[in-house]
């Protein structure tokens, strides 16, 4: 069993509703508390509505005195106080250290993560993580450091570590890539760095991507899996759910979930 905590995609390509398919796909049950309701779709994001914080606290606290979840990812938060809560309530109901997702941006270029909510992401949650994975673009935010090389991952991954996960997971693109044929990314527990190598897919961008990387991971560590051997697995699933993507409309295509790998 794992549960998500993240907002609510009516589009279902992302959020909530990709996160439990993600769970489903994986043969695992899936919980869910909802941060924000969105309004948007493959292409854009036209209205965000926070939950207040004391209900999403009361959702995981509900949740958790039925069943505890084997693990557990965040994704879109939106403010501080929501950060501040979720971080108090797997503290105090000391739950799983969870998979942290660090939505800042959405792929249509909507901030879905305040300022102050990001200083409460760095100071409350990522000391609680047991692996985050930003992008690009995330890494360099949340870690202060800047550039485009490998050393420089290195470095955001080191920033990220001493900021308290346990683990980092950055999606680096080409900028570990060795062939334009390779798209790969960057482990690292704290002690070892570990290149995971992937074929890059043509064409191969897809709404609600990183959600399912992250759902895919919370799933195999629910079914006791060793946390690098998670992230690989997590890896190979959404590549097959990216290759087998199709689109609803004008917007991006959307990950076929339930893709036999």
């Amino acid at each position: 069993m794992a549960l998500t905590i993240a907002g609510s995609d009516p589009g279902g390509g992302a959020g909530i509703q990709a996160d439990l398919k993600t769970f489903a796909a994986l043969g695992v049950y899936g919980y869910s508390a909802i941060t924000a309701v969105i309004a948007q779709n493959s292409s854009t994001v036209n209205r965000v509505a926070p939950v207040a914080p004391t209900m999403i606290a009361a959702q995981i606290e509900t949740l958790a005195a039925e069943r505890r979840p084997g693990a557990i990812k965040t994704g879109a938060l939106g403010s501080a106080g929501i950060v501040r809560a979720v971080a108090d309530a797997l503290s105090r109901l000391d739950l799983s250290a969870p998979v942290v997702d660090p939505v800042l941006i959405s792929s249509a270029g909507v901030r879905l993560l305040d300022p102050a909510g990001e200083r409460a992401l760095l100071r409350r949650l990522l000391p609680l993580a047991r692996i985050v994975t930003p992008n690009l673009a995330e890494a360099r935010a949340l870690s202060g450091v800047d550039g485009a090389s490998p050393a420089a991952l290195r470095a955001m991954a080191r920033a990220l570590t001493a900021a308290g996960a346990r683990a980092v997971l950055i999606k680096g693109g080409h900028i570990l890539s060795h062939s334009p044929a390779e798209s790969n990314d960057l482990f690292h527990d704290g002690r070892e760095f570990v290149e995971l190598r992937a074929t890059r897919i043509p064409g191969g961008d897809a709404h609600g991507l990183g959600c399912a990387l992250s759902a895919a991971i919370a799933a195999y560590l629910a079914r006791r899996m060793d946390l690098l051997e998670a992230v690989r697995q997590a890896k190979r699933y959404v590549s097959a759910a990216l290759r087998a993507r199709f689109t609803l409309g004008a917007g991006r295509a959307v990950l076929d979930h339930f893709v036999r790998k």
